[in-house]
């Protein structure tokens, strides 16, 4: 595998797969530019050799095509603002003009292709990854947020370059990132997983239960973990057909000697709003007409004290409903405990867009080891143990 500080740009079209499916307000304007400003530094290493670059990614899932609710021109000035120089805009990312504009890119210039997606042909398709390719001479993958998608622009491309192919700077830490947790953790090592359904991380905290010494269990899926244990969670979030995998994860657990963490007490609420009432029950008898929305003092303390004694640590989903104010303070403190954890000298990596969310919504994106810009990408990772977009770079 080629590092993008050992390849020689210079007279080369760099085509990088990006992943600027960003957050826009009512008049288009970009709302959060993160995933722009970890694509900077790839983009001016190929730049300051000599380069040029061919950016292409995906915006949301349009239903018509082209959508222009879903058009990469309104990006182009908050690129512009990162990147400090002029980007040209293709308006197509096939076509003759898309051709065109590519072959006369002179070093140094930027392109931006229109999205991706306004092509069904994003899926695996020859002609369509066959003419993606032609556009440039090298091919950079730097959007680890798609690397679990088997996509013409994220995997299929990379046979078309099998000497000129390699990751950007985020791909790279991102993998790195991952290696540190999964494959040499200093122990114990903890994974907080949260989120409202069993159903959508059995994979996930399966795969964890081989490689964790503790798994805290916090959000939505509490409640069916309770509920399958007898407990009673009023009208909380609960999936019954999930009863018998929930009981599968904690026998499972148990023979593997890996302690599962949950809340003895929740927040419970009347209704899903600022404005409700709220009191502390235990998590397994919650009253009818009430629902569990965070944990309370003894959840918080346990879930606390836990995760000061890990030298390792992966979080991956908020304890409690953290976009209403009212139920937010037990995803905080967990945030808390894990920037002081590493204040301490535990290894943390924070993945998913909740997640991500939550440490800057408390501020402490800065007190954590790693964010990472992928939450399908990652837990795919973890559970796989590879994705298709970085196995097709490294073989």
């Amino acid at each position: 595998m080629i590092s993008i500080d050992n390849y020689d740009f210079k007279g080369k079209r760099a085509l990088i797969r990006v992943d600027f499916n960003v957050p826009l307000n009512d008049k288009g304007e970009v709302t959060d530019d993160t995933r722009i400003r970890a694509a900077i530094p790839t983009i001016r290493k190929v730049l300051s050799e000599g380069g040029s670059v061919i950016l292409m990614s995906h915006m949301g899932r349009p239903k018509k095509n082209p959508d222009p609710k879903y058009s990469l021109e309104q990006i182009v000035p908050a690129i512009e603002k990162n990147l400090g120089t002029k980007v040209l805009f293709a308006g197509d990312c096939m076509g003759e003009k898309a051709a065109e504009m590519a072959k006369n890119l002179k070093p140094g210039e930027v392109l931006l292709l229109e999205n991706l997606r306004f092509y069904a042909e994003e899926g695996p398709q020859k002609e369509f990854v066959k003419k993606l390719a032609s556009l440039g001479d090298c091919y950079v993958n730097d959007a680890f947020g798609t690397a679990h998608r088997k996509h013409a622009s994220t995997y299929l491309i990379a046979k078309y370059f099998p000497n000129d192919k390699m990751f950007g700077y985020l791909m790279e830490r991102e993998v790195k990132a991952i290696a540190a947790v999964m494959e040499n953790p200093a122990r114990p090592f903890c994974a907080i997983i949260g989120g409202s359904k069993v159903s959508s991380k059995i994979g996930v905290i399966k795969a964890l239960i081989e490689k964790c010494d503790s798994i805290v269990i916090g959000g939505g899926m509490t409640y069916t973990f309770a509920a399958a244990q007898g407990g009673k969670v009023g009208k909380s979030i609960c999936e019954p057909d999930m009863f018998p995998v929930a009981l599968e994860i904690l026998e499972l657990a148990k023979q593997k000697g890996v302690k599962l963490v949950m809340s003895p007490d929740a927040l419970i609420a009347d209704d899903f709003s600022q404005n409700a009432n709220t009191k502390t029950a235990p998590a397994n008898d919650i009253p009818d007409g009430w629902e569990g929305v965070d944990i309370a003092d003894e959840g918080k303390k346990a879930f606390r004290e836990h995760i000061l004694g890990c030298k390792t640590i992966l979080w991956n989903g908020p304890v409690g409903v953290f976009e209403i104010d009212k139920f937010a303070t037990g995803s905080k403190e967990v945030a808390l405990a894990i920037a002081e954890a590493t204040k301490n000298g535990a290894y943390s990596l924070i993945g998913g867009g909740d997640s991500v969310a939550c440490v800057n919504k408390f501020g402490l994106a800065d007190q954590v080891s790693y964010i990472s810009t992928g939450g399908g990408a990652l837990l795919e990772y973890i559970e796989f143990g590879d994705l298709p977009g970085v196995a097709a770079i490294r073989d």
